[in-house]
This record gives structure tokens, sequence and C-alpha cells, in this order.
């Protein structure tokens, strides 16, 4: 292979060129030879001066980097649609044809079998097949689509050079199988690319900022907990909901309890109202004296027959877990 060459690439291409048959495809081959070269003689390239490489519905030209690139792209700016609108003005319907073209700059080299090769002259294919520039060529009422690559943006197109029209070039991304190519679109962007023209929305990362991501209403409540560390929406204010009375009260199934509520023994009672039985001693354990299990006197001996301490009611313990049964209840 030999040394890579600098060279200013041109790249034009026939749109729908495989909707056509054979006859018109030859035919049509031989006009865009036709308007190529002569868009390089109004520029004032002699043939010497480029080098071409044919893709069948597509022509590559290679032009010596002596050459002024300013002059090259006014050339394809002004003269190749004029050069287009002259030939599809004698054609048939059939055998009038659109162009999509490319203008830009990179180093190339020649094979063992006479083919150019290099990622710079890869890189403007992209460019040239990119849908972006198809869409260009499809939603517009002229007759081509042109765009340069960011190297020919960056050194000719914004420096204001005479013929050459800076604000009507756009920037877009064109998607390719080599991932997105930055690119400047001659004309107005069409309606599919606005979005890639317009750069991707920003992705928030999670985590990013160090804070968590708030809950579904947007109120993340602070490390005390009932701080508000970011509000995207104002929360209602609850309701004011009066506290139900004292007692046990279920509403649709689940248990609200108003006022306080003790359950288990009660060892003591001071004060306040007690309904159900109060059970003063023990309640399930060993029989008291002159009881028997069922809790009441034996046969033959009377309340209060025996001694004081057996007949008087032990007094209950503080400590001594009491349970509610079915015993014989203490003095009401």
């Amino acid at each position: 292979m030999n040394d890579p060459v600098n060279r200013t690439m041109l790249l034009v291409d026939i749109e729908k060129f495989s909707d056509r048959d054979d006859v018109e495809q030859a035919f049509l081959r031989r006009m865009l030879y036709d308007v190529v070269d002569r868009t390089m003689e109004r520029a004032g390239i002699d043939e010497t001066l480029r080098l071409r490489a044919d893709q069948g519905d597509s022509v590559l030209e290679f032009i010596d980097p002596n050459v002024s690139v300013p002059q090259v792209l006014r050339s394809v700016i002004s003269e190749l649609p004029a050069q287009l609108k002259a030939v599809n003005r004698m054609a048939s319907s059939a055998a009038q044809m659109r162009l999509r073209a490319v203008v830009a700059s990179g180093f190339i080299a020649l094979d063992e079998r006479g083919i150019w090769v290099g990622s710079d002259l890869n890189h403007a294919c992209r460019l040239l097949d990119a849908d972006l520039l198809r869409a260009a060529l499809r939603e517009r009422p002229g007759d081509v689509a042109l765009c340069v690559s960011q190297s020919v943006y960056a050194g000719i197109v914004r420096h204001h050079h005479l013929g050459i029209p800076t604000e009507e070039f756009h920037e877009v991304t064109l998607a390719s199988k080599n991932g997105p190519l930055p690119a400047w679109l001659l004309g107005p962007v069409p309606a599919s690319g606005q979005a890639a023209a317009a750069g991707p929305a920003p992705t928030p990362v999670p985590d990013a900022s160090g804070e968590r991501p708030g809950p579904a209403g947007g109120t993340e409540a602070g490390p005390s907990g009932g701080g508000s560390a970011s509000t995207s929406t104002s929360a209602p204010a609850p309701a004011f909901s009066p506290q139900p009375p004292a007692g046990i009260h279920f509403t649709g199934g689940a248990p609200v309890f108003g006022g306080g509520l003790v359950m288990g023994n009660q060892h003591g009672v001071s004060g306040g109202r007690v309904e159900g039985d109060v059970v003063m001693g023990s309640v399930g354990g060993p029989p008291r004296p002159g009881r028997t299990p069922s809790g009441h006197a034996p046969s033959g001996h009377a309340p209060g027959a025996g001694t004081p301490e057996q007949d008087a009611p032990a007094a209950p313990s503080p400590d001594a877990p009491q349970t509610p049964g079915t015993g014989e209840a203490g003095p009401r």
C-alpha cells in the first residue's frame, strides 16, 4: 500500500438509483459524470488535479491539496445544482435525478489492487449514506442535499469565506453503524432529524449528586425522617379527623382504638367506671382453703364456720398475674 496522501473529497450519490431499470441506470451514470465534470471545470479544477473512483450509483472525487477548498465548496454549492437542473430540464421524468453530496477532507491511500482506502474516506462514505441526509433531500424541493464534515466546517465554512453561506449550515449528528457522526448540513434540518440536531436530552444518573431519588409524590424525608429534602409538588394538608371516643371501634374491618386500652389482668381499680367482673384473687390456681376446685364451699361447711383466716378472702398480691375466667367473683 502506498503512503497516505491528503486530499479534498467530493462524494455524489444518485437518489433511488436501484429503483431504475438497467437502461435508465446506464443513462443516469453518464449524466452524473457529465454534471460532476462540468462542476469541477467551472471551479477551474483541471482533470490532472483530481482522481475518480466509481461506486456504481455514486462518484468519488479526490482533489489535489493544492486546489483551494473554498473554491471547491463554492462550486459544489452553486454550480452543482445549476448543472443538475440543466440536465433534468431536458430529460424525461424517468431519467431525472436528485443528488446527495458530501465534501470532506483527510488522508487516503492506494492499496496493491488500486483501491482507495482510509478511515477518513470511510467517514465520508458514512455521511453520504446517512438517513438524515436522505431525509433532507426527500423533504426539500431542490434536487441537491449537501453536508460537510466537521473538519471542513471548522477549517473553511465557519470563517465566512466569500460565496459560502455560513449561517445556512446547521450542526447535525448522523447515525451510522460506527456510531454517531458529527456533520454540518446545508439548508433546513429535516423533521426526522430535529432531535438529533438539538442533541439528546441529558439522562439523569442515579446517585450522581449523592442524593437519593424522591418518592412518587416528589417529597423526600430529610435525615431525621420529618423534614422535606426536595419537593416538586406540594402535598395537600391532611384533613382534620376527630379522635373517636374511648372504646374499641371497627371501621372497614380495621380496629380503631380511641382513648386508653388495657388488656390483661387488672390488679387494682382506682376510680373510674368498671364494667364486668373484677376478680380479687387468683383464678385458675390452687383452691383457697375451705373451697373445692370448683370454687364452692365443701358440703357440711358453711362460710364463716372456719377460722377467720380461712374464711376471710385473701388480699390480692400486686405482683400475681390475674386472668379473667369463669370462677366465682369476689365482692362487688
